[in-house]
């Protein structure tokens, strides 16, 4: 598997309680806690569809951003540690996806992909790290890198958790979602089209507000911008993406 990480900072989509939610138990010891630490609970997502005129949607999913022994969950990635590696571990894990559309004006249907791969969460004296290395055992057979980086920031009870990183996505992935073959422009109207590999920049910024002891409100906003290795698409509405989240959670300790 041929992956690139470039050090970035992102998301979410993918850190948004990262320090308060990790740092005593499974990074500062290394004892793994035998108890959830962490957040459970629901919130209401904006999802955006950026591809055939689709419109970006909101529902209500699961949060969770725990840990357990070696389990883990953030947000939309789930895996198990196993080698300490400085300050955090070496990570295998998954990444929940909604990239893939029902076939459609001439397009053929793309499904959703399955990533697996590995990665690790450090957390240091500057600000935390994700690094992510996917393959998506699907349908495309390309990968997803990714660096990310956030900071905290504590303005009374409030921790904000200002976000920046890059993600890279290979040529068979985002051909895949968003190319257009020769018989599909000719089925659909739409121009053929070969993706590439990018590099799409993330801005991101969450805020953990407290309810009382143990009730949280997190509040995420995330912004996208697609390389030029695929934003050309033609099925592509946007060159931005946005994400927002609003959750209700529960704090085990």
């Amino acid at each position: 598997m041929k992956t690139s990480i470039a050090i970035t900072l992102a998301l979410l989509c993918a850190a948004p309680a990262m320090a308060q939610q990790t740092a005593p138990d499974s990074i500062d010891s290394a004892a793994l806690p035998d108890r959830i630490v962490g957040d459970l609970g629901a919130g209401v997502y904006h999802l955006e569809r950026n591809v055939l005129d689709k419109n970006g949607h909101n529902t209500l999913l699961p949060y969770a951003y725990f840990d357990y022994r070696r389990f883990f969950a953030r947000l939309d990635t789930f895996g198990i540690k196993t080698a300490r590696i400085g300050a955090g571990y070496l990570e295998f894990a998954t990444r929940v996806s909604f990239d893939g559309f029902n076939a459609e004006r001439g397009l053929r249907r793309r499904s959703n992909p399955i990533p697996l791969g590995i990665g690790t969460f450090q957390e240091t004296p500057y600000g935390a790290f994700f690094l992510n290395a996917f393959y998506d055992f699907n349908q495309s057979h390309g990968t997803l890198a990714e660096a990310i980086y956030a900071a905290q920031v504590d303005v009374g009870p409030v921790s904000i958790y200002p976000q920046i990183g890059v993600e890279r996505r290979s040529a068979n992935y985002n051909n895949y979602f968003l190319g257009v073959s020769a018989a599909e422009s000719a089925a659909s109207g739409y121009r053929e089209y070969h993706a590439g590999a990018s590099n799409n920049a993330i801005v991101g910024l969450s805020a953990d507000i407290p309810v009382n002891a143990d009730w949280r409100v997190n509040i995420t906003w995330r912004r996208k911008w697609l390389g030029s290795g695929s934003s050309d698409s033609p099925i592509l509405n946007h060159k931005i993406e946005d994400m927002g989240l609003v959750a209700l959670n529960y704090h085990f300790k």
